[in-house]
């Protein structure tokens, strides 16, 4: 285990450290690494079997490690390359947050749209984007409910998580918040040749007095694959996305181009009905017919240019 809890060397750093123990905020490093194993013997055992049964899907799961520190040092340590969600679970504990390692999200993307296990490649370092992050939900939704499962938190609550975001877009912390001490455990995904990590990022209050209890038959946190495929498909299909059209028009000289001034007209290449191109992330995706209703200006789709798999496959990257 790891600590950078020792890395406030001013006398008030001291007293945060002092006042956590005292106050059950802060435990020994041995307790820290028995109950960051318990949590890994939990995922190790049960995510592999949520993913398989709701996606059919096989997935790899190993314990990395387990640092202690301030929860917003812990966080930000994690780097750029990950989605965070913040959480909640009633009767245990009132924040926590889950990380997710960006191309883990990318690649489960690129098979769920029916992409071959041995064409998906390790994917650049890169934010998820709008789409990827609609499917991260659910990736949290499953990471979380594992957590539930072993926790047992009283009452059989489920999880509150917030919408996923990129690393790089949380806010800065409030300088009026108090300090907290936590737990990051960090655990190695295995997606095909596709290696990434998640992370629980606990408060030590919640943690220290956590005894995690393995659900007694596996496959009990998971829900059917079909549900799964279904709001994937959701998800997706629900994201905005911006469209463009283009309109050729009449061709010109460089001479008469270099001319142009405010005022000045250039016409429609087409002579009878005008025809757009209608794209998004550069994509070609319909043939449409350009005209007006009322005041706006308006295009008429008149041939898929792409199937709908072409579409969704371009639009998630």
């Amino acid at each position: 285990m790891t600590t950078n809890q020792t890395t406030q060397p001013t006398a008030q750093g001291m007293d945060l450290a002092l006042l956590a123990k005292l106050t059950g905020g802060l435990g020994d490093k041995k307790t820290i690494e028995s109950i960051s194993s318990e949590f890994a013997q939990l995922y190790i055992e049960f995510l592999p079997d949520v993913f398989h049964s709701e996606t059919g899907i096989r997935i790899g799961v190993s314990y990395v490690s387990c640092t202690s520190g301030l929860m917003n040092d812990l966080i930000a340590d994690l780097g750029d390359g990950f989605a965070l969600s913040d959480g909640s679970l009633r009767n245990w504990s009132p924040n926590f947050v889950l990380a997710c390692g960006n191309g883990f999200v990318i690649a489960l993307m690129e098979l769920m749209l029916g992409a071959a296990a041995d064409t998906v490649t390790q994917p650049i370092d890169r934010p998820l984007s709008d789409i990827e992050l609609d499917l991260a939900v659910m990736v949290f939704e499953r990471i979380a409910n594992v957590l539930r499962s072993g926790v047992n938190a009283p009452g059989g609550f489920e999880a509150s998580l917030e919408r996923p975001h990129n690393a790089e877009d949380r806010p800065k912390p409030e300088e009026i918040d108090r300090p907290e001490f936590g737990v990051a455990i960090r655990m190695a995904l295995e997606l095909g040749a596709i290696t990434s990590e998640f992370a629980l990022i606990i408060p030590q209050r919640a943690f220290l007095k956590t005894k995690v209890v393995a659900p007694k038959a596996k496959g009990q946190v998971s829900k059917a694959r079909q549900e799964w495929t279904d709001r994937m498909n959701e998800q997706v299909r629900r994201s905005h996305v911006t469209l463009e059209a283009r309109i050729r028009l009449q061709k010109l000289t460089l001479g008469t181009i270099a001319r142009l001034a405010a005022g000045d007209v250039i016409a429609f290449q087409d002579k009878g009905d005008v025809r757009a191109q209608v794209s998004a992330n550069g994509k070609d995706m319909y043939s449409c017919e350009f005209g007006r209703s009322g005041e706006r200006y308006t295009v008429r789709v008149k041939d898929n240019i792409s199937t709908d798999d072409e579409i969704l496959r371009h639009l998630i990257g």
